[in-house]
């Protein structure tokens, strides 16, 4: 049985400026500590955490998650979240030292390997769609020539000949 369940942990992956992140509350969430105390650890250590491991969100993303959401779960939240990437995730196992968030580290690890080889199974079954459908388009060509070949093929030779009759009267 995992800690977190690989579920939970995905449906708080979100994607912000075309990366996946996970953001500072869900994370402290997970780790079972105070967001606070997860920023402060970041803070001591802020050299481990570099812009494409961890950026704070502007105030037009934070609006927009939050009307995303549709929540007052943000409560008073008095600074903009942090959200960190997969890099940066793995680099919190560095900060904080409690077995639980260990344990959460491995199974975000987890989650996120999974959802890249989800995204790569979806790429490879899409590559396969796009070629069957040229394939099939090929043969939707090579069909409609047989019928044309057909119907040709049924059309008489030479139109039948009217005839034009008198009437006596």
């Amino acid at each position: 049985m995992t800690l977190v369940p690989i579920e939970r942990i995905a449906s708080k992956i979100l994607l912000i400026r075309g990366k996946k992140v996970m953001l500072d509350r869900d994370l402290a969430e997970l780790y079972e500590v105070p967001t606070k105390r997860l920023n402060e650890q970041v803070k001591r250590n802020i050299k481990r955490f570099p812009e494409d491991f961890m950026f704070q969100l502007t105030c037009g993303e934070f609006k927009s998650l939050k009307s995303q959401f549709a929540t007052s779960s943000w409560g008073g939240t008095r600074k903009l979240p942090c959200a960190f990437t997969e890099q940066g995730v793995a680099m919190l196992s560095s900060v904080l030292h409690s077995e639980r968030a260990i344990q959460v580290n491995i199974a975000i690890m987890r989650t996120f390997v999974r959802l890249r080889q989800i995204l790569s199974t979806h790429k490879a079954l899409a590559y396969k769609l796009e070629h069957l459908e040229r394939k099939i388009e090929n043969h939707d060509g090579e069909i409609r020539v047989i019928f044309d070949v057909i119907r040709q093929l049924m059309t008489p030779l030479g139109k039948p000949k009217r005839r034009i009759g008198f009437h006596a009267g």
